[in-house]
């Protein structure tokens, strides 16, 4: 594609789990959208639905090469980086550390 209004990083947009996602504000007053299905299939142009700006997302592909479509289902209400989070979590919780440095002779 041609001229794109911007280059934005992914941590600079807003993720809106409702919608499910990643915004940025737009100067006609709405804002750029993409979803984590399009940046999964390498697709880095975010759109304003109001007018004909767009914007170019800078990520790591490898971030959302596990994307799966399901997720986007309204069954599920936490995003993958929290869920993948909050089992690293439970996981240190969970963790016990034995001393294995007793001698035998």
């Amino acid at each position: 594609m041609g001229a794109y209004y911007d280059e934005v990083e992914i941590e600079d947009m807003a993720w809106d789990a409702d919608k499910r996602l990643y915004h940025y504000p737009c100067p006609c007053g709405d804002r750029f959208e993409i979803s984590r299905k399009q940046l999964a299939d390498y697709e880095d142009i975010a759109t304003c639905p109001s007018c004909s700006l767009i914007i170019r997302v800078i990520y790591d592909p490898l971030d959302y090469e596990d994307y799966e479509e399901d997720e986007d289902e309204d069954g599920e209400e936490e995003s993958s980086e929290t869920s993948s989070g909050d089992e690293f979590e439970e996981a240190m919780e969970k963790l016990t550390v034995s001393d294995a440095t007793t001698e035998t002779h």
